[in-house]
């Protein structure tokens, strides 16, 4: 694929980084930089809202404020510790994981994608979630929420479906999308998640409403489609 960018992605990022900085969700993790406490709230937000996630995610760190504290204690409490979360792989995904990060890192969560992947239950978002949110790397950060949004502003660039054969265009379309600042790169992958959560959304997007609609070519089609003319 060519290095070239959208004809609308200047003004998008622009008109994203604009609105996030102003209006963006004020969540627990989003204050630190703390990787083991970045992981922790990546790894629950894992198929579970972000609403049911915030009380849980300060039950847990009072519980185990360390990642050596986690790896301390036995799989059986740190599933304790997430009764009434679900999915309890993760949990035992994660008692796995502070353990092989105190013996194989000396308690210190790899910064690098290939190392985060290595880990057990992080896949290619949660490893460029935390190389993102915790190191401030320029590397992209893609959920669901952010290929949805990507593969509407940017059909062509993206792909229209959220199909397998066009997540690797995302995936590229978003590295080139970043920008330089390694702050302003955080803030732009932080706002694709607002925007997916808040705004453009699987089932009944707010289009009209959407602030980055004059740069959407989906927002922009379905508003011509349902404004009504002037007379």
């Amino acid at each position: 694929m060519g290095t070239r960018l959208p004809g609308n992605a200047l003004a998008f990022k622009r008109r994203l980084l604009k609105w996030f900085r102003s209006l963006g969700r004020d969540l627990p993790w989003r204050h630190t930089r703390d990787p083991y406490r970045i992981l922790v709230s990546e790894v629950m937000l894992q198929q579970t809202q972000v609403a049911r996630v915030e009380d849980f995610y300060r039950q847990f760190l009072a519980r185990f404020p360390t990642i050596r504290a986690l790896a301390d204690a036995s799989p059986s409490a740190v599933r304790d510790a997430w009764d009434g979360l679900g999915y309890y792989r993760r949990a035992d995904n994660l008692s796995r994981l502070a353990r092989i990060v105190v013996e194989r890192y000396d308690g210190t969560i790899p910064d690098d994608l290939d190392s985060l992947e290595a880990l057990p239950g992080i896949g290619r978002y949660t490893a460029g979630a935390v190389a993102s949110f915790a190191y401030e790397k320029r590397v992209p950060a893609i959920d669901t929420n952010v290929a949805r949004v990507l593969s509407r502003v940017f059909p062509r660039a993206a792909g229209r479906h959220l199909s397998r054969s066009a997540a690797q265009r995302r995936w590229d379309l978003a590295r080139r999308l970043l920008p330089r600042r390694r702050r302003s790169a955080w803030e732009f992958n932080q706002a694709l998640m607002d925007l997916g959560a808040l705004y453009c959304t699987a089932r009944r997007p707010k289009c009209l409403e959407c602030p980055v609609r004059p740069n959407c070519r989906t927002g922009a089609a379905r508003r011509s489609t349902t404004e009504p003319r002037s007379a």
